[in-house]
């Protein structure tokens, strides 16, 4: 432990490309997805045989065999043995809420170097049986002689073979992230235009991105692909205005397949440290992690389930003395174009800031130039726990270009939480 508080620098991040669900990766696991990034970075930061003060990951669609995905990727790697890991989960906040654990670490001089990563799949979700046969397994499991099995299936139904459906719809309210941020866009009267307007200019950033190389440092391959397969460069405001509602089907419905992110499979992480073990390895230092918060809403009271972030971004910069305004770049996670609409105008909105915030005024609005430069989750994809780390690699990136400035990330997750950072060129 240290008595001062320690820098916490970013080296850099790395990732497959994402990719939508049942396509390119519908074949491959959590762990052999977070274990191509680890290796990856093990490779581009000459770490093979790094014995690291921690990897922290975690995946949001998990099968029961992934209860130590960390520590059995990181043993999948060229990395040290010796790298100790923790298997987290905060939702779509897994992989910034690791890199913020791993940096209060780093800060108070318990671990010197750490990678902070997440991984998700939703071609290879758990097929569960109901817990009726799930028990009868378990008691089959216990018997001891052929009668004793026997009677395990006592009063058996072929219904109970049933599979359980895998579902991400909320346990509280049983409606889906969508059907949620609908209710949102509702309340802040969101409309269908500008929800597109805001996704055609993800996918058209993202694009470009690629074309000028920034992504080339970020991006390594898996499985044979090589780019992000949901980017879509030729999309066009009619061609998306085609496209029917998904989650409200009346023609109050604004959500489509287009300003909302697809279900995506990929991996990503990033590499946090001291400056000194950096400048003994001869690492760069694109960014430092400065500021972070968590936050929650009561969605199941009524707040939007997505708004939390705009707590979290209120609080963290309230404790950093830190206003909206002071930014070079906004990260804020694309879950749906409606969800960083709702959240734009709430800080602008007076009354919200008030009674949600705490806040006298409001917190204003942003340059919107400065919004998502290199694209986002409605482009690239959104693999759940993998997201917060591709937004901290890329953000730092940029950073890093720039030679200076400041970053803020925002990220909403499910459960009606919120994730936020700072980082500082």
């Amino acid at each position: 432990m240290t008595n001062s508080i320690k820098p916490v620098a970013i080296v850099g991040g790395l990732r497959i490309p994402f990719c939508r669900s049942n396509s390119a990766y519908a074949h491959l696991s959590n762990k052999q997805m977070l274990s191509t990034v680890l290796n990856g970075m093990v490779d581009k930061y000459a770490l093979s045989g790094e014995a690291l003060g921690e990897v922290n990951a975690g995946a949001v669609i998990t099968h029961a065999r992934d209860w130590n995905l960390a520590r059995e990727a990181v043993l999948s790697t060229k990395l040290s043995p010796r790298t100790p890991a923790v298997t987290m989960q905060q939702a779509c906040g897994t992989s910034l809420q690791a890199a913020m654990m791993a940096a209060a670490k780093i800060a108070t001089g318990q671990i010197d170097s750490a990678i902070a990563a997440g991984t998700d799949t939703v071609s290879d979700v758990p097929i569960v049986f109901g817990n009726k046969f799930s028990k009868r397994l378990v008691a089959l499991g216990k018997a001891r002689d052929f009668k004793s099995k026997l009677a395990v299936f006592k009063g058996f139904g072929p219904k109970e073979l049933a599979p359980v459906p895998p579902s991400v719809n909320e346990p509280r309210t049983l409606m889906s992230m969508g059907q949620h941020c609908e209710l949102m866009a509702k309340t802040w009267n969101i409309s269908r235009e500008e929800q597109d307007k805001l996704a055609l200019l993800s996918h058209q950033n993202a694009s470009q991105a690629y074309e000028s190389g920034f992504f080339d440092d970020l991006i390594i391959a898996c499985d044979g692909v090589l780019r992000d397969n949901n980017m879509r460069s030729d999309s066009t405001l009619e061609s998306m205005a085609k496209l029917r509602t998904v989650y409200d089907r009346s023609d109050a419905g604004t959500l489509t397949a287009a300003n909302s992110t697809p279900l995506t499979d990929g991996a990503a992480g990033v590499l946090l440290c001291t400056e000194e073990w950096a400048r003994e390895r001869g690492l760069p230092i694109q960014a430092y992690l400065t500021h972070s918060a968590t936050a929650a809403v009561d969605f199941v009271g009524g707040d939007g389930l997505l708004m939390a972030p705009t707590v979290a971004v209120s609080d963290m910069l309230r404790r950093a003395s830190l206003s909206l305004q002071d930014f070079d770049i906004y990260e804020i996670h694309e879950a749906f174009a409606a969800q960083v609409l709702c959240t734009l105008k709430a800080w602008e909105d007076e009354q919200y800031c008030r009674t949600e915030l705490n806040r006298d005024e409001p917190m204003g609005s942003i340059d919107r130039d400065r919004l998502n430069p290199v694209g986002s989750s409605l482009a690239v994809g959104h693999p759940f726990a993998a997201t917060g780390a591709r937004v901290l690699g890329t953000l730092a990136s940029q950073l890093s270009a720039k030679g200076s400035g400041k970053g803020l990330i925002s990220v909403c997750t499910a459960g009606g939480m919120g994730v936020s950072a700072v980082l500082e060129a």
